[in-house]
Protein backbone atom coordinates (compact mmCIF):
# COMPACT_ATOMS: atom_id res chain seq x y z
CA UNK A 1 0.00 0.00 0.00
CA UNK A 2 3.13 2.80 0.74
CA UNK A 3 4.28 2.12 -2.55
CA UNK A 4 0.89 2.03 -4.25
CA UNK A 5 -0.85 4.79 -3.39
CA UNK A 6 1.82 7.48 -4.30
CA UNK A 7 2.26 5.91 -7.52
CA UNK A 8 -1.40 6.19 -8.38
CA UNK A 9 -1.27 9.91 -6.40
CA UNK A 10 1.41 11.11 -8.68
CA UNK A 11 -0.04 10.34 -12.16
CA UNK A 12 -3.64 11.42 -11.19
CA UNK A 13 -2.15 14.71 -10.19
CA UNK A 14 0.20 15.50 -12.76
CA UNK A 15 -1.59 16.39 -15.65
CA UNK A 16 -5.45 16.25 -15.15
CA UNK A 17 -7.49 13.65 -16.55
CA UNK A 18 -6.20 11.04 -18.78
CA UNK A 19 -8.96 11.32 -21.13
CA UNK A 20 -10.00 13.63 -24.15
CA UNK A 21 -12.39 16.24 -22.92
CA UNK A 22 -16.21 14.95 -23.28
CA UNK A 23 -17.09 16.16 -26.47
CA UNK A 24 -20.38 14.86 -28.26
CA UNK A 25 -19.16 15.43 -31.98
CA UNK A 26 -18.54 11.88 -32.67
CA UNK A 27 -22.23 10.82 -31.59
CA UNK A 28 -23.55 14.29 -34.05
CA UNK A 29 -21.22 13.36 -37.06
CA UNK A 30 -22.58 9.80 -36.81
CA UNK A 31 -25.82 10.47 -36.70
CA UNK A 32 -25.41 12.47 -39.84
CA UNK A 33 -23.45 9.90 -41.46
CA UNK A 34 -25.96 7.53 -40.91
CA UNK A 35 -28.73 9.87 -42.18
CA UNK A 36 -26.51 10.65 -45.11
CA UNK A 37 -26.45 6.64 -46.14
CA UNK A 38 -29.85 6.06 -45.56
CA UNK A 39 -30.43 9.45 -48.20
CA UNK A 40 -27.89 7.45 -50.34
CA UNK A 41 -29.42 4.31 -50.31
CA UNK A 42 -33.22 6.11 -50.82
CA UNK A 43 -31.57 7.44 -54.08
CA UNK A 44 -30.44 4.11 -55.15
CA UNK A 45 -33.67 2.56 -54.70
CA UNK A 46 -35.55 4.99 -56.43
CA UNK A 47 -33.58 3.98 -59.86
CA UNK A 48 -36.04 1.01 -60.82
CA UNK A 49 -38.85 3.97 -60.34
CA UNK A 50 -36.96 5.96 -62.34
CA UNK A 51 -37.23 3.38 -65.54
CA UNK A 52 -40.69 3.72 -65.94
CA UNK A 53 -41.05 7.27 -65.09
CA UNK A 54 -43.12 9.49 -67.56
CA UNK A 55 -40.37 11.98 -68.00
CA UNK A 56 -37.06 9.76 -67.38
CA UNK A 57 -34.99 13.09 -67.53
CA UNK A 58 -36.33 14.14 -64.29
CA UNK A 59 -36.49 11.24 -62.76
CA UNK A 60 -33.07 9.80 -63.14
CA UNK A 61 -32.02 13.29 -62.43
CA UNK A 62 -33.35 13.66 -59.29
CA UNK A 63 -31.79 9.39 -58.41
CA UNK A 64 -28.27 10.94 -59.26
CA UNK A 65 -28.97 14.51 -57.52
CA UNK A 66 -29.87 12.61 -54.59
CA UNK A 67 -26.85 9.89 -54.77
CA UNK A 68 -24.86 12.74 -54.60
CA UNK A 69 -26.35 14.89 -52.18
CA UNK A 70 -25.47 12.15 -49.58
CA UNK A 71 -22.55 11.65 -50.65
CA UNK A 72 -21.49 15.52 -50.01
CA UNK A 73 -23.37 15.12 -47.06
CA UNK A 74 -21.60 11.64 -46.07
CA UNK A 75 -18.03 12.44 -46.89
CA UNK A 76 -18.82 15.44 -44.27
CA UNK A 77 -19.69 13.04 -41.83
CA UNK A 78 -17.24 10.95 -41.84
CA UNK A 79 -14.31 13.56 -42.07
CA UNK A 80 -16.11 15.34 -38.54
CA UNK A 81 -15.98 11.73 -36.94
CA UNK A 82 -12.28 11.20 -38.60
CA UNK A 83 -11.42 14.36 -36.92
CA UNK A 84 -12.69 13.42 -33.32
CA UNK A 85 -10.90 10.12 -33.52
CA UNK A 86 -7.38 11.80 -34.47
CA UNK A 87 -8.18 14.15 -31.54
CA UNK A 88 -8.99 10.60 -29.32
CA UNK A 89 -5.78 9.41 -30.31
CA UNK A 90 -3.24 12.34 -30.04
CA UNK A 91 -4.87 12.35 -26.33
CA UNK A 92 -4.24 8.90 -25.73
CA UNK A 93 -0.67 9.61 -27.31
CA UNK A 94 0.32 12.79 -24.90
CA UNK A 95 -0.94 11.09 -21.86
CA UNK A 96 0.66 7.50 -22.29
CA UNK A 97 3.40 7.84 -19.75
CA UNK A 98 0.56 8.74 -17.30
CA UNK A 99 -1.73 5.77 -17.92
CA UNK A 100 0.59 3.43 -18.05
CA UNK A 101 2.27 4.48 -14.71
CA UNK A 102 -1.57 4.60 -12.94
CA UNK A 103 -2.56 0.97 -14.63
CA UNK A 104 0.71 -0.55 -13.60
CA UNK A 105 0.09 0.53 -10.24
CA UNK A 106 -3.34 -0.63 -10.18
CA UNK A 107 -2.42 -3.96 -11.72
CA UNK A 108 0.26 -4.84 -8.72
CA UNK A 109 -2.41 -3.64 -6.90
CA UNK A 110 -4.96 -6.25 -8.24
CA UNK A 111 -1.83 -8.94 -7.83
CA UNK A 112 -1.39 -8.60 -4.50
CA UNK A 113 -2.65 -10.76 -1.48
CA UNK A 114 -5.23 -9.17 0.39
CA UNK A 115 -4.00 -9.39 3.23
CA UNK A 116 -1.05 -7.09 2.58
CA UNK A 117 -3.12 -4.41 1.52
CA UNK A 118 -5.00 -4.45 4.74
CA UNK A 119 -1.27 -4.02 6.27
CA UNK A 120 0.90 -1.20 6.76
CA UNK A 121 4.52 -1.61 8.49
CA UNK A 122 4.08 1.26 10.32
CA UNK A 123 1.74 0.64 12.53
CA UNK A 124 -2.19 0.52 12.90
CA UNK A 125 -2.45 4.18 12.11
CA UNK A 126 -0.66 4.52 9.15
CA UNK A 127 -2.61 1.61 8.03
CA UNK A 128 -5.92 3.17 8.53
CA UNK A 129 -4.58 6.85 7.09
CA UNK A 130 -3.79 4.67 3.88
CA UNK A 131 -7.16 3.27 3.76
CA UNK A 132 -8.24 6.63 3.68
CA UNK A 133 -6.72 7.92 1.13
CA UNK A 134 -7.48 5.09 -1.05
CA UNK A 135 -11.02 5.33 -0.58
CA UNK A 136 -10.41 8.98 -1.78
CA UNK A 137 -8.20 7.89 -4.88
CA UNK A 138 -10.87 5.34 -5.47
CA UNK A 139 -13.86 7.09 -7.48
CA UNK A 140 -11.32 9.35 -9.09
CA UNK A 141 -9.69 6.10 -10.88
CA UNK A 142 -13.48 4.68 -11.54
CA UNK A 143 -13.92 8.23 -12.93
CA UNK A 144 -11.24 7.80 -15.30
CA UNK A 145 -11.52 4.30 -16.28
CA UNK A 146 -15.27 5.18 -17.20
CA UNK A 147 -13.76 8.07 -19.50
CA UNK A 148 -11.20 6.16 -21.34
CA UNK A 149 -13.84 3.60 -21.55
CA UNK A 150 -16.26 6.54 -23.44
CA UNK A 151 -13.28 7.64 -25.67
CA UNK A 152 -12.55 4.25 -26.59
CA UNK A 153 -16.14 3.45 -27.55
CA UNK A 154 -15.79 6.79 -29.34
CA UNK A 155 -13.55 5.48 -31.39
CA UNK A 156 -15.07 2.10 -32.21
CA UNK A 157 -17.84 3.97 -33.61
CA UNK A 158 -16.22 5.78 -35.84
CA UNK A 159 -14.63 2.67 -37.06
CA UNK A 160 -18.26 0.66 -37.25
CA UNK A 161 -19.02 4.07 -39.51
CA UNK A 162 -16.54 3.63 -41.43
CA UNK A 163 -16.42 0.38 -42.50
CA UNK A 164 -20.10 0.38 -43.07
CA UNK A 165 -20.26 3.14 -45.09
CA UNK A 166 -17.75 1.30 -47.37
CA UNK A 167 -19.65 -1.47 -47.80
CA UNK A 168 -22.93 0.85 -49.01
CA UNK A 169 -20.75 2.20 -51.20
CA UNK A 170 -19.85 -0.56 -52.62
CA UNK A 171 -23.28 -1.90 -53.13
CA UNK A 172 -24.73 1.52 -54.51
CA UNK A 173 -21.67 2.83 -56.61
CA UNK A 174 -22.64 0.41 -59.91
CA UNK A 175 -26.42 1.69 -59.72
CA UNK A 176 -25.63 5.62 -59.68
CA UNK A 177 -23.36 4.83 -62.71
CA UNK A 178 -26.14 2.88 -64.88
CA UNK A 179 -27.88 6.05 -63.42
CA UNK A 180 -25.55 8.49 -65.45
CA UNK A 181 -25.41 6.14 -68.51
CA UNK A 182 -29.42 5.82 -68.65
CA UNK A 183 -29.88 9.54 -68.50
CA UNK A 184 -27.13 10.51 -70.90
CA UNK A 185 -29.45 8.51 -73.38
CA UNK A 186 -32.55 9.92 -71.81
CA UNK A 187 -31.22 13.59 -72.77
CA UNK A 188 -30.68 12.41 -76.27
CA UNK A 189 -34.38 10.95 -76.92
CA UNK A 190 -36.92 13.63 -74.58
CA UNK A 191 -37.76 15.62 -77.30
CA UNK A 192 -40.32 17.42 -75.32
CA UNK A 193 -38.47 20.61 -74.28
CA UNK A 194 -39.93 24.04 -75.93
CA UNK A 195 -37.52 25.89 -77.69
CA UNK A 196 -36.92 29.64 -77.40
CA UNK A 197 -35.66 30.62 -80.94
CA UNK A 198 -34.14 29.32 -84.18
CA UNK A 199 -30.86 28.32 -83.85
CA UNK A 200 -28.25 30.26 -85.85
CA UNK A 201 -25.18 28.02 -86.87
CA UNK A 202 -24.01 29.96 -89.45
CA UNK A 203 -23.17 33.23 -87.17
CA UNK A 204 -22.33 30.83 -84.32
CA UNK A 205 -19.47 28.87 -85.95
CA UNK A 206 -18.25 32.00 -87.17
CA UNK A 207 -17.65 33.61 -83.82
CA UNK A 208 -16.44 29.96 -82.65
CA UNK A 209 -13.62 30.07 -85.27
CA UNK A 210 -12.46 33.48 -84.66
CA UNK A 211 -12.84 33.21 -80.64
CA UNK A 212 -9.24 33.23 -79.16
CA UNK A 213 -10.26 32.93 -75.53
CA UNK A 214 -13.38 31.79 -73.59
CA UNK A 215 -14.20 35.52 -72.76
CA UNK A 216 -14.18 36.46 -76.22
CA UNK A 217 -16.14 34.04 -77.22
CA UNK A 218 -19.26 34.60 -74.51
CA UNK A 219 -18.99 38.38 -75.22
CA UNK A 220 -19.44 37.53 -78.88
CA UNK A 221 -22.53 35.20 -77.83
CA UNK A 222 -24.69 38.02 -75.94
CA UNK A 223 -23.72 39.99 -78.76
CA UNK A 224 -26.09 38.21 -81.06
CA UNK A 225 -29.32 39.10 -80.91
CA UNK A 226 -31.45 35.95 -81.22
CA UNK A 227 -33.50 35.90 -78.05
CA UNK A 228 -36.80 37.27 -79.28
CA UNK A 229 -38.89 36.54 -76.18
CA UNK A 230 -39.19 38.52 -72.23
CA UNK A 231 -37.39 36.91 -69.67
CA UNK A 232 -38.76 33.48 -68.50
CA UNK A 233 -38.45 34.30 -64.70
CA UNK A 234 -37.40 37.66 -62.89
CA UNK A 235 -33.99 36.30 -62.64
CA UNK A 236 -32.61 39.55 -61.19
CA UNK A 237 -34.61 38.86 -57.90
CA UNK A 238 -33.23 35.55 -57.10
CA UNK A 239 -29.75 37.26 -56.61
CA UNK A 240 -28.40 35.36 -53.81
CA UNK A 241 -30.18 32.36 -53.58
CA UNK A 242 -28.94 30.29 -56.61
CA UNK A 243 -27.95 26.73 -55.59
CA UNK A 244 -25.02 25.92 -57.08
CA UNK A 245 -24.39 23.78 -60.43
CA UNK A 246 -22.67 20.54 -59.06
CA UNK A 247 -21.70 18.92 -55.86
CA UNK A 248 -18.05 20.24 -55.18
CA UNK A 249 -15.42 22.53 -53.32
CA UNK A 250 -14.97 26.34 -54.74
CA UNK A 251 -10.89 26.01 -55.30
CA UNK A 252 -10.98 29.39 -56.94
CA UNK A 253 -13.01 32.53 -56.09
CA UNK A 254 -13.97 35.48 -58.98
CA UNK A 255 -10.52 37.19 -59.64
CA UNK A 256 -8.41 34.88 -57.47
CA UNK A 257 -5.06 34.10 -59.16
CA UNK A 258 -4.32 30.39 -59.14
CA UNK A 259 -0.79 29.16 -58.60
CA UNK A 260 0.68 30.36 -61.72
CA UNK A 261 -1.11 34.14 -61.17
CA UNK A 262 -3.51 33.33 -63.82
CA UNK A 263 -6.58 35.52 -62.08
CA UNK A 264 -10.24 33.57 -64.36
CA UNK A 265 -13.39 36.16 -63.77
CA UNK A 266 -15.59 33.37 -62.36
CA UNK A 267 -15.07 30.50 -60.19
CA UNK A 268 -13.41 26.96 -60.20
CA UNK A 269 -15.00 24.77 -58.39
CA UNK A 270 -13.43 20.95 -57.86
CA UNK A 271 -15.62 18.20 -58.12
CA UNK A 272 -15.81 14.36 -57.91
CA UNK A 273 -15.84 12.58 -60.65
CA UNK A 274 -18.60 11.91 -63.34
CA UNK A 275 -20.23 14.51 -60.68
CA UNK A 276 -23.74 16.04 -62.61
CA UNK A 277 -24.36 19.32 -63.73
CA UNK A 278 -27.24 21.09 -63.74
CA UNK A 279 -28.84 24.33 -64.45
CA UNK A 280 -29.43 26.38 -61.42
CA UNK A 281 -32.00 28.54 -62.88
CA UNK A 282 -34.78 28.04 -66.12
CA UNK A 283 -32.76 28.96 -69.28
CA UNK A 284 -32.02 28.53 -72.78
CA UNK A 285 -29.12 26.97 -74.33
CA UNK A 286 -27.25 29.17 -76.25
CA UNK A 287 -24.15 26.97 -77.48
CA UNK A 288 -22.68 23.76 -76.10
CA UNK A 289 -20.09 22.23 -77.80
CA UNK A 290 -16.19 21.90 -77.27
CA UNK A 291 -14.20 25.74 -77.52
CA UNK A 292 -10.08 26.03 -77.74
CA UNK A 293 -8.67 24.24 -74.99
CA UNK A 294 -11.22 24.56 -72.72
CA UNK A 295 -13.11 21.20 -73.15
CA UNK A 296 -16.84 21.17 -73.48
CA UNK A 297 -18.49 24.62 -72.67
CA UNK A 298 -22.31 25.34 -72.24
CA UNK A 299 -23.87 28.71 -72.71
CA UNK A 300 -27.03 29.24 -71.10
CA UNK A 301 -29.58 32.35 -70.98
CA UNK A 302 -31.11 32.70 -67.72
CA UNK A 303 -32.63 35.83 -68.44
CA UNK A 304 -32.38 38.61 -71.35
CA UNK A 305 -28.83 40.10 -71.28
CA UNK A 306 -27.28 37.41 -69.03
CA UNK A 307 -25.60 34.45 -69.84
CA UNK A 308 -23.97 31.62 -67.00
CA UNK A 309 -20.77 30.01 -68.64
CA UNK A 310 -19.44 26.37 -67.48
CA UNK A 311 -16.04 25.07 -69.04
CA UNK A 312 -14.65 21.48 -68.11
CA UNK A 313 -17.45 18.65 -67.99
CA UNK A 314 -16.82 15.54 -70.22
CA UNK A 315 -20.00 15.22 -71.77
CA UNK A 316 -23.30 17.84 -72.36
CA UNK A 317 -26.51 17.55 -72.74
CA UNK A 318 -29.27 19.38 -74.93
CA UNK A 319 -29.32 21.59 -77.74
CA UNK A 320 -29.36 25.36 -79.01
CA UNK A 321 -32.69 26.99 -78.09
CA UNK A 322 -33.72 24.17 -75.59
CA UNK A 323 -35.49 25.88 -72.82
CA UNK A 324 -34.53 24.12 -69.53
CA UNK A 325 -36.07 23.84 -66.34
CA UNK A 326 -34.45 24.59 -63.30
CA UNK A 327 -32.73 21.35 -61.96
CA UNK A 328 -32.26 20.17 -65.71
CA UNK A 329 -29.33 18.38 -66.22
CA UNK A 330 -26.25 20.08 -68.47
CA UNK A 331 -24.18 17.55 -68.63
CA UNK A 332 -21.58 14.98 -66.60
CA UNK A 333 -17.88 16.04 -65.33
CA UNK A 334 -15.03 13.79 -66.58
CA UNK A 335 -12.58 11.05 -64.63
CA UNK A 336 -12.88 7.96 -63.69
CA UNK A 337 -14.20 6.14 -59.90
CA UNK A 338 -12.76 3.79 -58.57
CA UNK A 339 -14.00 -0.32 -59.25
CA UNK A 340 -16.94 -0.71 -56.90
CA UNK A 341 -14.93 -3.05 -54.34
CA UNK A 342 -12.46 0.00 -54.00
CA UNK A 343 -14.59 3.17 -54.53
CA UNK A 344 -16.29 2.65 -50.48
CA UNK A 345 -12.66 2.38 -48.98
CA UNK A 346 -10.97 4.89 -51.24
CA UNK A 347 -14.03 7.52 -50.47
CA UNK A 348 -13.98 6.93 -46.52
CA UNK A 349 -9.99 7.45 -46.85
CA UNK A 350 -10.86 10.77 -48.67
CA UNK A 351 -13.27 11.89 -46.49
CA UNK A 352 -10.34 11.53 -43.82
CA UNK A 353 -7.87 13.68 -45.71
CA UNK A 354 -10.69 16.49 -45.52
CA UNK A 355 -9.76 19.44 -47.83
CA UNK A 356 -10.94 18.61 -51.57
CA UNK A 357 -9.45 14.69 -51.61
CA UNK A 358 -10.83 12.69 -54.33
CA UNK A 359 -12.73 15.73 -56.34
CA UNK A 360 -9.95 15.17 -59.09
CA UNK A 361 -11.95 17.27 -61.67
CA UNK A 362 -12.60 21.28 -62.35
CA UNK A 363 -16.00 22.91 -63.01
CA UNK A 364 -15.50 26.99 -64.59
CA UNK A 365 -18.34 28.71 -63.84
CA UNK A 366 -18.79 32.53 -65.05
CA UNK A 367 -21.86 34.82 -64.91
CA UNK A 368 -21.85 37.79 -67.30
CA UNK A 369 -24.44 40.45 -67.70
CA UNK A 370 -24.04 42.34 -71.58
CA UNK A 371 -20.33 42.71 -71.83
CA UNK A 372 -19.16 42.27 -67.99
CA UNK A 373 -18.57 39.35 -65.71
CA UNK A 374 -20.41 39.69 -62.32
CA UNK A 375 -18.99 38.12 -59.42
CA UNK A 376 -20.96 34.79 -58.43
CA UNK A 377 -20.56 35.15 -54.70
CA UNK A 378 -23.36 37.85 -55.09
CA UNK A 379 -25.78 35.02 -56.40
CA UNK A 380 -25.08 31.41 -55.16
CA UNK A 381 -25.43 29.87 -52.11
CA UNK A 382 -22.84 28.20 -50.96
CA UNK A 383 -23.77 25.39 -48.06
CA UNK A 384 -21.88 23.69 -45.57
CA UNK A 385 -21.15 20.81 -48.10
CA UNK A 386 -19.80 23.43 -50.31
CA UNK A 387 -17.28 25.74 -49.09
CA UNK A 388 -14.23 27.98 -50.63
CA UNK A 389 -11.11 26.23 -50.82
CA UNK A 390 -8.67 28.77 -49.45
CA UNK A 391 -4.82 28.24 -49.73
Amino acid sequence: MRLFVPLILAALVAGGPLSAQDDPSVDIAVSEAQDAAAQLRAAVAKLTEALTADDQVVALTEVIRGYEGGLAALRDGLRQASAREAQLRAGFEMQRGRMASVLGAMTAMRQSPETTLLLHPAGGLANARSGMILADITPGLRAEAERLGADLAEIAKVRDLQAGAAQMLDAGLASVQEARRLLASAVTDRSSLPVRYADAPAEMQKLHDAAQSLDEFAAGVSRLQLDVGPPMEDFEGAQGSLPLPVAGTVLRLYGQPDAAGVERPGWVIATPPSALVTTPWPATIRYRGPLLDYGNVMIIEPARGYLLVFAGMAQVFGEVGDVLRAGDPLGLMGGSEAPAQEFGAQFVADAALGGYAGQTESLYLELRKGQETLDPADWFVLNPVVEPQQD
